[in-house]
């Protein structure tokens, strides 16, 4: 059974390694006994989970996509009609091509906050070696 350290697990969760350590004395998030701590991959992949599922800002729409990133703009770079706007939700860097119109309807300059929403057919899953 996979086990993540604390590093690792926030990494993975998005979070400081004090919020993990802070879920672990709270009991929150179990350990496997290990040392240094070691948080089962079992409980990172529920935790996750249950942070996905958690309560969504009063702004949040209905939508068929799933896959939604908050984040910041870190870059927009208008060429003409079109704009390449980048986005920093974590770890993840999303990068979108749109209308240099839509990029100034929306309002998007760097440090503003935004939502990158991503409607895809195909999803490849990676694994690293062990």
């Amino acid at each position: 059974m996979p086990s993540y350290k604390i590093a690792e697990a926030a990494r993975l969760l998005g979070v400081s390694d004090d919020t993990v350590r802070r879920w672990i004395d709270a009991g929150t998030l179990p350990t496997t006994g290990a040392t240094p701590a070691e948080v089962p991959g079992v409980a990172l992949a529920e935790r996750a989970a249950e942070l996905a599922n958690g309560p969504r800002d009063a702004g949040d729409v209905l939508s068929s996509a799933r896959n939604r990133f908050v984040g910041l703009v870190t870059r927009v770079q208008r060429d003409g009609l079109m704009a390449q706007v980048d986005l920093q939700s974590g770890p993840h860097r999303v990068v979108s091509l749109m209308s240099a119109e839509a990029a100034d309807d929306l309002g998007l300059e760097i440090g503003s906050l935004a939502v990158a929403v991503v409607k895809a057919t195909t999803v490849i899953v990676e694994a690293p070696r062990a």
